[in-house]
Parts: C-alpha cells; sequence; structure tokens
C-alpha cells in the first residue's frame, strides 16, 4: 500500500513539473482581453476571454459584452499557435491565430468570430499585444 501510495504521489508531482500555464491582459478603453496558455507535454489548450463596457461617449449606444473561447490549439511554428472552434449548429469556425513574442502575444481571429461574438467584442488584439503577467 506504501508503494502505490509512493508511486502516485511521483506520477502526481512529475506531471505538475511540465505544467506550465501563462496569463496575458491587454486593456483598451472599455476592452479587456485575457488569454491563459496551458501546456501539459506536449498538449496546449488556450482560454481567451473578452469584456467590454461602454465608456463615455466615444461608445454610446454600445452594449456591455462578454465572451470566452476555449479548446485545445495546434502549435504551428515555435511562436505561432491556431485554435479553432466550430460555432454551434453551424458548418463556421472561429479561429483565432496567437502569434507570441517574447512577453508579448497578439491574435487575429477569423471573420467567422463574429457568430460567437455578435456585438462589440472582439477575440482579435486589432495588432495591439496582449502582455504577459509575471
Amino acid at each position: 500500500m506504501k508503494r502505490l501510495s509512493s508511486a502516485v504521489a511521483g506520477l502526481l508531482f512529475s506531471a505538475n513539473v511540465f505544467a506550465v500555464a501563462q496569463h496575458y491582459v491587454r486593456q483598451d478603453g472599455g476592452h479587456v482581453q485575457h488569454m491563459k496558455i496551458n501546456k501539459v507535454g506536449d498538449e496546449i489548450s488556450v482560454e481567451v476571454d473578452v469584456d467590454f463596457e461602454p465608456v463615455g461617449s466615444v461608445d454610446e449606444g454600445k452594449r456591455p459584452c462578454s465572451h470566452t473561447i476555449s479548446g485545445n490549439a495546434e502549435k504551428i511554428a515555435d511562436n505561432e499557435l491556431v485554435l479553432k472552434k466550430q460555432v454551434e449548429s453551424e458548418a463556421r469556425y472561429c479561429e483565432l491565430k496567437i502569434h507570441l513574442k517574447g512577453d508579448a502575444a497578439v491574435i487575429e481571429q477569423s471573420k467567422d468570430c463574429g457568430y460567437f461574438l455578435g456585438t462589440y467584442c472582439k477575440f482579435g488584439s486589432e495588432g495591439k499585444p496582449l502582455l504577459l503577467v509575471k
């Protein structure tokens, strides 16, 4: 019994040693974007959430929104990931291309991501970087 307990504890410890989580954040006016990248072995999962709250006369008439997309990402290159999610009950896919550059990340979204969002929220960072939280 002691050997089994030691073996299980050793496996749990060794699996956690190779787990890495990175958080990136960007705020632009009323938009706040957060991205979490989890790496466990060769598996990479990504979660991107965006919140929008209208600010002053610039965003007059716009409604607040909040959306999240997550799933397993494919590593395309050393500094590029792609997250692809199917729009529920549609043949459309929202694709996020994530470009990692040192302590920053830039997200590009496909046009079909609008079916996930439907409002002023954007998963894409419009060429502006999300900064790594240290």
